[in-house]
């Protein structure tokens, strides 16, 4: 098993400068711990497990429990309005529930979506209702539960009902509710002038591929969605105290766990905090990160016990690829190599068109030099490798697409990538 691990790794690893710091647990024991590349490339110092790494979006699932820990001391119900916390929200006269904001449904506009959200805005510190303020009275993209779009909007909202229900800074109550129970002594507020032993130098990609320092940024600004440090073995004490019922009740840690449902019926493939995704009949519970200078990814498998995470110090790498062939190769039943198809040119040309994912997101399906290609609304265009009937991967985005056809006509498409989302054929 360790040499399948370290011949995954090593194929995925080109000797960039930044790493991957890498561990897999099986029933309650590490199965596999490794780093690659360096920790700092100023100082030559080789990453390690126990160096420490902005976690980026794995910060939402923390949130998460602290929300549902809120609702068990009865601070709260998930069918709350939010006005109900924060009196001044606009909501437009729509309801926008606790739950809503959980599930990214609620509509709100995501503000680091945002144009004024630029590399200037960036280093700004900003208190929490500053940063409220700046996206408030933004239109909303949809009505709440009509649509899922992932949202970081609705997790500063999330943070800021935790501060007003508890009394304590939201760092003060992750660190006081679970990381010092939890034994996670290397799990903090991110903080750039804070000294942290053992944190690792993030880094980026510029326009001419030369890795260089990340930019900075406040960490006021990514705040309940994206603000935490930890480790490998912190994130793996986390996910087993989770799947332990140690953080939450198992009956909400289920809800949790389970696709959230859309006014019309359509499952999202999203809980609260965490991506929901079926991998060979297993239901793998996961969730990736991604903010400057790293880039993260961890998922559970309950039926196998099995946790997995991959943290890397440059936004360049792409660890959930990795995770994904890590974790189906320690659970036995490693990914195959995807054999492509030829696909007639007209049948290709049958699938051209728009697709409407959104009210403001449309898929655009073309071919060009006999590939299908797709473009999604502000996205760059991405090829479609056929793979069976109607059947196509995605492997910029790690995401499939399967035509629709009835009676010889395409009528829509779905995109898998999370969960199923259906998308309409308009011309």
């Amino acid at each position: 098993m360790t040499a399948q691990l370290d011949s995954i790794v090593n194929a995925s690893y080109n000797d960039v400068g930044p790493g991957y710091a890498i561990q897999i647990d099986q029933n309650g024991e590490n199965l596999y711990r490794k780093s690659v590349g360096y920790a700092s490339l100023e100082l030559d110092v080789p990453l390690r497990n126990d160096h420490i790494f902005r976690i980026g979006s794995i910060t939402k699932q923390f949130t998460a429990a602290a929300i549902i820990q809120l609702e068990e001391v009865g601070k709260l119900t998930l069918d709350d309005p939010i006005e109900t916390f924060i009196p001044d929200y606009p909501t437009l006269g729509k309801t926008i529930t606790v739950e809503h904001l959980l599930t990214h449904t609620s509509g709100i506009k995501s503000y680091t979506s945002m144009k004024k959200f630029d590399a200037e805005f960036r280093k700004k510190d900003m208190t929490v209702l500053d940063l409220i303020d700046f996206f408030k009275n933004e239109p909303m993209d949809f009505d709440p539960g009509e649509s899922f779009r992932y949202n970081n909007s609705g997790y500063i909202l999330l943070g800021h009902i935790i501060e007003v229900l508890s009394g304590n800074t939201y760092a003060e109550y992750i660190q006081k509710n679970i990381f010092t129970p939890l034994g996670m002594k290397n799990s903090s507020y991110g903080d750039p002038m804070k000294l942290v032993k053992n944190r690792a130098s993030g880094y980026r990609r510029d326009n001419n591929e030369n890795i260089q320092n990340a930019a900075y940024m406040s960490m006021t600004l990514p705040y309940a969605a994206g603000s935490l440090l930890s480790t490998t073995n912190d994130l793996s004490k986390w996910y087993h105290a989770v799947f332990s019922d140690k953080v939450i009740s198992k009956a909400n840690r289920e809800k949790a766990h389970s696709t959230y449902v859309l006014n019309n019926g359509e499952e999202t493939g999203y809980g609260y905090g965490w991506t929901i995704i079926d991998y060979e009949g297993n239901k793998v519970i996961q969730h990736g990160g991604g903010i400057n200078g790293f880039s993260t990814s961890s998922a559970y498998i309950p039926s196998k016990n099995t946790f997995v995470t991959v943290l890397a110090n440059c936004n360049c790498l792409s660890p959930t690829k990795l995770l994904q062939k890590l974790g189906a190769t320690a659970i036995g039943n490693p990914p195959t190599q995807t054999k492509k198809i030829d696909v007639p040119l007209a049948q290709l040309k049958q699938y051209e068109g728009d697709y409407k994912l959104s009210p403001k997101l449309t898929i655009h399906i073309s071919v060009k030099d006999g590939k299908l290609l797709g473009v999604a609304t502000g996205q760059p265009e991405v090829e479609l490798v056929p793979v069976d009937k109607h059947r196509f991967i995605v492997e910029a985005i790690d995401a499939k697409i399967e035509f629709n056809v009835d009676n010889k006509e395409v009528i829509s498409l779905t995109l898998y990538q999370g969960g199923p989302h259906n998308a309409p054929k308009v011309k």
